[in-house]
């Protein structure tokens, strides 16, 4: 089925009624851009990193909706058109979306992703790298955690330095492993990949816990997802790849999984915040910032 897109012009104080608007009007999705894009009016709206931009948007804004039917499109329009707070907004146009194989155009997006030089994340239409050794195999779903976001890259680097078979570590065999938030278990599973054994992964949403599963079967790995509550005991190793507001909250109850000699990792951090987690996490352990990358940064603990 062809899908239509309503196209709009608003002035930047419309555009957040606008988008409300459209959403009431089962519009699929809305974007917003630059109308003024690639001409001598063009703004930018990037600030200094850290910074809140300059303005909150573009004097004047571009909204793309997209529709199941043109009849969706052409019914939001009129409705939109005699309301008092389109005033000042342009209908520009309400036309077809052009076919194309939308699976193909997704996977072009997601190539094999780099760990470390023998460790990659190779969605399942790719084939692995030749200097690869160990590999997670992970499409795109709605789970969180694709490898390609610098957070989940520096948790899997650590995984791949500091979990590992027993003869990497003194005849030691790897301890329990939690993956508190795991999204789409691609931490879980990498802890799996070198050799821990005994993994819980768990999730408020149950679609992560769903998509941690199926990721794990389609890897050939054995682990435990479901809910927060299923987390008991204490860990060997303890991942939390969230945000940091969520991680300050969950300090005490992260802390109280860690083993003695464990480890916690933390990561969804930007570098500014470094400061922040340092003090909610004093009372239990003393974190520091074990890697930085574009901004994002891992905190790790030993206990």
């Amino acid at each position: 089925m062809r899908m239509f897109e309503l196209i709009l012009l608003a002035p930047v104080h419309q555009v957040d009624a606008l988008s409300d608007a459209l959403e009431a009007l089962d519009a699929l999705s809305v974007s917003v851009e630059d109308a003024d894009a690639q001409t001598p009016r063009e703004q930018a709206l990037f600030g200094e990193p850290g910074m809140p931009p300059p303005q909150p948007g573009w004097d004047r804004s571009r909204m793309v909706s997209l529709f199941a039917t043109e009849m969706l499109a052409r019914d939001a329009a009129k409705v939109l058109v005699v309301q008092d707070f389109f005033a000042g907004c342009q209908l520009a146009a309400i036309q077809a979306v052009p076919e194309q194989d939308w699976v193909r155009l997704t996977q072009s997006q997601f190539t094999p992703v780099e760990i470390t030089p023998e460790f990659w994340i190779v969605p399942t239409w790719h084939e692995p790298p030749a200097q690869a050794r160990q590999v997670i195999r992970l499409d795109p779903g709605l789970a969180f955690g694709t490898g390609t976001h610098p957070t989940t890259g520096m948790c899997l680097q650590w995984i791949s330095e500091n979990i590992a078979p027993a003869p990497r570590l003194e005849e030691k065999p790897p301890g329990r492993v939690l993956d508190y938030g795991c999204g789409s278990g691609i931490l879980a599973i990498g802890a799996a990949k070198f050799g821990a054994v005994d993994i819980d992964a768990v999730d408020i949403d149950e679609a992560a816990v769903e998509s941690t599963r199926a990721n794990a079967q389609a890897n050939q790995v054995r682990l435990h997802a479901g809910l927060p509550e299923q987390a008991h005991g204490t860990y060997q190793t303890v991942l939390a790849n969230i945000l940091a507001t969520p991680l300050k909250v969950l300090a005490p109850l992260l802390c109280s999984h860690v083993e003695r000699g464990g480890h916690l990792v933390l990561a969804g951090i930007l570098a500014r915040q470094a400061g922040e987690l340092k003090a909610a996490y004093a009372p239990y352990c003393q974190l520091h910032v074990h890697a930085e990358k574009d901004g994002w940064i891992l905190m790790v603990a030993e206990f």
